[in-house]
């Protein structure tokens, strides 16, 4: 797997983006690809190739023993016009610690990244260049052995896409309405939650299904054990500003450890505040509100970056920031992490990878 083997067929590419673009609907010109095969020893015939379709059994395990992992991260064509990945070495351990949960064979980070680096490379023209635009990497690994039997699989697939994308909200940097719930239980402790697997999406379904009907974007997920504790919003970590302390719950083993989390955290004790990682009640949350010593709420994710909190819905509580403007750390923090994304601001922490 020393060699990269770099399959292209030969025809004139012309990147044509959409005036609006969708997140994760366009995908670029190329695909890398990876087997592995116990058999054969590992992994082997790392290929990039046009983007198509993949052929796969009815009975590949995936389908029915749910082995699928995935990873999320960006490439940012910066204002210099320098291309830059924003802390892909962070994704690539999460995806290995990810594998090692779901018994899914680990593969080489350096090698991964190499693989993810060169097909930036090769579709860097898809990156768009408006605000707020960038290029999403999605990597995905999952069993493709035809077997109808529960184990874990002997044959996996390693895919590399990419997808020209806009804002995640289309209406831009503004806060946006979450749901708690205590109906529906996300992941719990030992289970599968700190892994980026699909079945913690799909359990996540039922109620951001129900928070969308009811006019909210996002889930706020409670622990399943006594479902009163503070874990994720949908796709995001959440933070909570009190007035002496900016706190998100700490790493449990039913939280997905994002890379946008850590790098707040950090950029947030750069700057002198005081940052804890705890246990965060909801009726904490409740009751600081209503003294006043709630200021904000905000998510981080790879896909938003920040989303402040504009009001906060549980049973017949409902907790109201502003509908219109984002909080005001919230969006100190934005700025930040695009600044830095996009080469308007130092990157003391060296976290962008360059592809040139």
């Amino acid at each position: 797997m020393n060699d990269l083997n770099i399959d292209i067929v030969e025809r004139e590419t012309k990147v044509i983006l959409p005036e609006k673009l969708v997140f994760g609907k366009i995908y670029t010109d190329h695909i890398f690809e990876v087997d592995y095969d116990e058999e054969l020893g590992g992994w082997y015939n790392p290929t990039i190739k046009n983007f198509e379709n993949i052929n796969l059994s009815p009975a590949a395990m995936v389908f029915h023993y749910g082995q699928s992992i995935f990873e999320g991260l960006k490439a940012y064509k910066q204002d210099n016009g320098r291309v830059a990945l924003f802390r892909p070495e962070k994704n690539v351990e999460r995806l290995n610690r990810s594998a090692k949960r779901m018994c899914i064979p680990e593969i080489d980070p350096d090698f991964v990244l190499k693989a993810m680096l060169e097909l930036v490379r090769i579709d860097k023209d898809w990156i768009p260049t408006r605000p707020g635009h960038s290029l999403y990497i999605r990597p995905v690994m999952f069993a493709s052995e035809p077997l109808l039997g529960v184990r874990s699989a002997v044959n996996f697939k390693l895919i590399i896409m990419l997808s020209p994308v806009g804002p995640y909200y289309p209406e831009g940097f503004k806060p946006v309405p979450i749901y708690a719930t205590d109906k529906y239980a996300r992941a719990v402790r030992k289970g599968i939650g700190e892994a980026k697997t699909a079945g913690n999406y799909a359990a996540s379904l039922m109620g951001q299904h129900e928070a969308k009907k009811e006019g909210y974007s996002q889930v706020l997920w409670l622990d399943a054990i006594e479902q009163k504790y503070l874990e994720e919003v949908g796709a995001m970590n959440i933070f909570v500003r009190f007035k002496n302390e900016v706190t998100t719950p700490m790493l449990t083993g039913s939280i997905l450890p994002g890379i946008t989390r850590m790098s707040v955290l950090q950029i947030l004790k750069d700057w002198g505040y005081n940052t804890t990682e705890r246990m965060i009640s909801l009726q904490e949350v409740i009751d600081a509100y209503k003294t006043g010593d709630l200021i904000e709420m905000f998510g981080t994710g790879t896909a938003a970056v920040i989303s402040s909190v504009s009001k906060l819905k549980f049973n017949d509580q409902l907790l109201q920031f502003s509908e219109t403007e984002a909080g005001e750390l919230g969006t100190k923090l934005y700025e930040e992490l695009a600044g830095i994304q996009y080469g308007r601001v130092e990157d003391k922490h060296n976290w962008m990878t360059y592809i040139d």
